[in-house]
């Protein structure tokens, strides 16, 4: 079995969480990835994220670190700026969650680096991206999904915006961005030019609107929050409430609702006329959505699920803990487990990507630093003498 990114080396200047995500994909696919830390501020600030901290280590930082290097290194020094320099060198790629206007200003383009080594590619993960009229202004995920729309259609009908629980954006950006940088090594590896690939939070919170965007533009559509969490146009799909909870159905396709209405023991609706299509179900949707409500309450979620498996594409509104010990989650390796000094045997959520033929593997996030001489030897041929040099100056 093969380690898929294996000979692969990522110099990754990010902190928090989009950015560690996006590298600790391709970590977790077997790209060498070393972590640069700014020994002044102590590393990444996710290394203090209360409430699950130990000294300089949290469970918060150990979710989007996995199978990463450690190296203290200040790049605001000459010294810490010719090491930085020699790695790009033996390096395939610099990555970077900074400020948009920070990349070209500290030298982390491909404008600078490419000059040390045609073959790099410069990977930027930022809020507006590298261009722009905001470019120069930070941002997260919360504003994101504010700006973007998101929050103006999400929620009840009666209530205020509401974000997403989970920070969906930075996620979602951080694929785009281990995506981009993939498709820059790819491109490198190709035709021996590096390049700058440029991610912004905003552009893929935009791009995620597909069809509402298309509506918009073409139709002038604006989405509205509906009640029960419910699709903007596909009836039903949305939550009902049983005897005991709920239950969420999507009747994406038209032998659903058919099926949906034997099960529910009323075959006669789906062959009314106010029921028979998707048009028909949109024009009487509170018709079909009372009719079907008033039927859910009849049963607790557990039967409605047992009945509805294999019919209809329905699920339980999961708490989170009950969402990690789905079933399904556990056959598909979902929940990896790693050994960490500290905190122990700990479980963290996997990698999505399953590739036939791949070795997996699950290292624990590094200790601030950890690599550092390890690093200056094996990759620059430092000497122990050199090494305590450095540290005495402070540049690692």
């Amino acid at each position: 079995m093969s380690v898929l990114l294996e000979g692969i080396r990522i110099l990754a200047v990010s902190q928090f969480g989009a950015g560690p995500f996006a590298t600790m994909v391709l970590a977790d696919l077997g790209a060498e990835v070393i972590k640069i830390e700014d020994p002044t501020t102590r590393g990444d600030v996710a290394r203090y994220v209360p409430p699950y901290r130990i000294d300089s280590d949290s469970l918060y930082f150990q979710s989007f670190n996995r199978n990463k290097k450690s190296l203290s290194l200040n790049l605001r020094v000459p010294e810490g700026k010719e090491i930085f320099h020699r790695l790009v060198a033996a390096s395939d790629a610099v990555f970077n969650n900074l400020r948009g206007d920070r990349p070209s200003a500290l030298g982390l383009n491909y404008a600078s680096l490419g000059k040390i080594n045609p073959r790099i590619v410069c990977c930027s993960l930022s809020a507006f991206g590298t261009t722009g009229l905001r470019s120069d202004e930070p941002g997260y995920d919360y504003l994101m999904q504010a700006l973007a729309g998101y929050m103006s259609f999400t929620g009840e009908p009666d209530g205020p915006p509401m974000r997403c629980g989970v920070s969906v954006i930075d996620h979602a950006g951080g694929f785009a961005a281990a995506l981009g940088m993939a498709a820059g090594l790819f491109n490198a590896k190709r035709t021996a030019i590096g390049c700058d690939v440029d991610v912004s939070l905003l552009d893929t919170a935009i791009s995620m609107l597909t069809y509402l965007a298309a509506w918009n533009l073409n139709k002038g559509y604006e989405p509205e929050r509906i009640a029960d969490s419910a699709h903007q146009t596909i009836i039903p799909a949305q939550n009902f409430k049983t005897s005991d909870g709920y239950i969420v159905v999507f009747c994406a396709k038209e032998k659903f609702w058919q099926n949906l209405c034997r099960v529910l023991g009323i075959p006669d609706l789906a062959r009314d006329p106010r029921c028979s299509s998707f048009d028909s179900r949109w024009e009487n949707r509170k018709f079909v959505i009372s009719t079907l409500q008033q039927i859910f309450l009849r049963k607790t979620t557990c039967e409605w699920l047992a009945l509805l498996r294999g019919e209809v594409p329905s699920a339980p509104i999961n708490t989170l803990g009950q969402a990690l010990s789905e079933p399904q989650v556990l056959a598909r390796d979902m929940i990896v487990e790693v050994d960490h000094p500290v905190f122990g045997r700990i479980k963290q959520v996997g990698n999505p990507i399953k590739i036939g033929g791949a070795q997996r593997r699950a290292v624990a996030a590094p200790a601030f630093g950890q690599d550092t001489e390890g690093i200056l030897i094996n990759c620059l041929n430092y000497t122990e003498e050199q090494i305590q040099n450095l540290r005495e100056k402070g540049v690692i």
